[in-house]
């Protein structure tokens, strides 16, 4: 196993050298992915109704083509659902990946293409491996294997063809190439076994006698399972299952209320976390820096980015700031289009710059979720961040939170003496 480390570290360092590119040329690399994805959707029924062939410049893209919501999106992809094809991407589409909802409290299924698949999903598991050897060349991480934690799909037979939904998670998995299964736990079967509480189980007992040397996983999830280890084991950590266990990729959710929780499950100085921007739409921020939880922006996965300030959200025709715009500490939403037939698409996250040179990003919340009853513009990041420091201070835990405005109305207010 030390050769096989010491191989696929040497390769993991290769890919290093082309995030290095993309961190030095990053307008170039977002320009030529923006000519690539027009010139392959120019022949869809989407390209030739805002007429892509004849599409010169970003400039006449946001001029043509509008701001897309999920909602102005759906009855294209309830299209493709229905087996249609060449609609939204040239490609085949086969597989949507189910979100848990849009404001309207409905799940959403985004397309997944092959090209998604590949210039993506399965880069950005090389990218994480990669900056994390370069951050850790005396890894042994390829010593063990790999523990990833997992949804599940459902098939829908359409004229005698196929066609898979489901979480993202499980879309990835159950396309990973045969050797994959040779360096990873648990086998495909048990991690995209519907029912949680036989999977957990499953996946609990099949994990244990392996060496496992990292974990890829929804915080919330994954403390479950851990968990259930110790218990089914007896042990009184984490580490006296999996001595070998170095690194928590993470992502899904903000890491800091958890923190605490897998530093007591984990004991050990030489763990390491690194976070992961995903969503159902796709890939976007890997942390690159030891001590910093930054998010650098991936600008080679196929996607191309525009951000848009918060003011004119609502407007019928806001405006967008491609990347070389942007400006430090500002919130915009994000605006994505991808190879896999998202246009101009609001995801629905915020985020803000932290450097532009590379630019680095971090999550600061949802466009949908804020408060400014009175003018206080409170957003997830300011309450996660009030929330992170309480806890430090009285050293407490906190598993969920909700928040909501108290109205003055509402409140009685005390007479003061004098």
């Amino acid at each position: 196993m030390a050769l096989i480390n010491s191989v696929i570290s040497w390769l993991m360092k290769k890919r290093f050298h082309q995030i290095e590119l993309f961190m030095k040329y990053p307008n170039e690399v977002q320009e030529e992915w923006f000519k690539k994805l027009i010139f392959q959707a120019k022949n869809t029924e989407w390209g030739k109704k805002f007429d892509y062939a004849s599409i010169n410049s970003v400039e006449e893209f946001k001029k043509r083509v509008p701001v897309n919501s999920y909602e102005s999106l759906k009855p294209y992809i309830d299209r493709l659902r229905k087996g249609e094809q060449n609609i939204l991407w040239s490609s085949e589409i086969k597989w949507f990946a189910k979100s848990s909802g849009t404001t309207a409290g409905k799940s959403k299924y985004i397309p997944v293409s092959i090209e998604s698949l590949e210039e993506c999903h399965y880069k950005v598991g090389k990218d994480m491996l990669s900056i994390y050897c370069n951050n850790y060349p005396n890894t042994y991480i390829f010593d063990g294997r790999g523990l990833a934690m997992g949804g599940s799909h459902k098939i829908t037979e359409i004229n005698n063809e196929n066609y898979y939904d489901g979480d993202l998670s499980a879309i990835i998995v159950q396309n990973l190439p045969y050797w994959a299964e040779f360096i990873r736990v648990p086998k495909r079967s048990v991690a995209l076994m519907d029912e949680w509480e036989s999977k957990i189980e499953k996946m609990a007992s099949s994990t244990i006698s392996h060496n496992v040397t990292n974990i890829l996983g929804v915080p919330s999830w994954t403390l479950l399972l851990l968990r259930r280890i110790l218990e089914i084991t007896g042990k009184n950590n984490i580490l006296e299952v999996w001595p070998n266990l170095e690194a928590f990729f993470h992502g899904g959710v903000n890491f800091s209320p958890y923190r605490k929780q897998f530093e007591e499950l984990i004991p050990s100085e030489q763990m390491h976390y690194m976070e992961t921007y995903s969503a159902s739409e796709g890939f976007f921020g890997l942390q690159d820096q030891i001590g910093s939880d930054d998010l650098l922006l991936m600008l080679d996965y196929g996607v191309y980015y525009e951000f848009m300030p918060m003011d004119p959200l609502e407007s019928d025709n806001p405006a967008t700031l491609s990347l070389n715009e942007v400006e430090l500490n500002i919130n915009y939403a994000l605006v994505i289009s991808t190879n896999g037939g998202l246009w101009r698409y609001i995801i629905g996250d915020t985020v803000k710059f932290t450097c532009l040179n590379p630019y680095r990003i971090k999550i600061t919340g949802r466009t949908v979720n804020f408060i400014n009853a009175v003018g206080e513009e409170v957003i997830i990041d300011n309450a996660e961040k009030a929330l992170a420091t309480a806890s430090r201070k009285c050293n407490a835990i906190i598993s969920d939170y909700t928040a909501a405005p108290v109205s003055l109305k509402r409140v009685r207010m005390q007479p003061t003496n004098g």
